[in-house]
């Protein structure tokens, strides 16, 4: 149970932090719009995700005596980790070439979350075979993970919205480039757990 709770505030800190398409509109209706709007977009996960989550576990109920292909996912996933971990740790802070862009700032965030590969990525390789297996704990486990991602996934965009609203610097400044390559080698570590389980399933290493 504290592995899920830690390993969803991992992911989720990460994700809400990493450049992006969603977060480049966070940063962008923050600077033109100000901090309410940029919350706003903060939120669109919440509201995109429920049906890719609700897909993702349903494909892999259906995989579930599968033992080879769901190997074969939770590599993709630690590649899509280790993919993670390595542009956080190579992070220079933010660039953001600002566009002129009209005020509708939740609609905008939904659309950029719907377009995005990363999310139908993340849940298929990594968030629904971690929810799979807390399953197998309790009902509370999935839950621990899903509340601690998401908590952390759209806290940490509000408080980018408000820090940069604050001072434009934010994102170019130390604290935002050492945070990114602390979570970068965090991620590498579950990177690699991900790669001792799948090849755990596909029997290449024995236990």
């Amino acid at each position: 149970m504290v592995n899920l709770l830690i390993t969803g505030i991992i992911l989720g800190l990460s994700a809400g932090l990493a450049p992006g398409p969603l977060l480049t509109l966070v940063i962008s209706e923050t600077l033109q719009h100000g901090i309410k709007s940029g919350v706003k977009i903060a939120f669109a996960p919440i509201i995109t995700d429920l049906p890719i989550i609700i897909l993702t576990l349903f494909i892999l109920a259906e995989l579930s005596n599968f033992h080879k292909i769901l190997g074969i996912i939770s590599l993709t996933g630690g590649f899509f980790i280790l993919f993670m971990g390595c542009k956080s740790i190579h992070s220079k802070g933010y660039e953001l070439n600002l566009q002129k862009t009209p005020y509708r700032s939740l609609t905008k965030g939904i659309l950029a979350n719907v377009l995005n590969p990363h999310p139908y990525l993340f849940w298929f390789s990594v968030g629904a075979p971690t929810m799979t297996k807390a399953m197998s704990l309790n009902i509370i486990a999935p839950l621990a993970f899903v509340c601690s991602f998401y908590i952390l996934l759209v806290g940490s965009k509000i408080i980018v919205a408000i820090l940069v609203g604050k001072s434009k610097s934010f994102l170019c400044g130390n604290m935002y480039i050492y945070t990114m390559r602390f979570l970068g080698l965090v991620l590498f570590v579950l990177a690699f757990a991900l790669f001792f389980e799948g090849m755990k399933l596909l029997g290449i290493i024995k236990v």
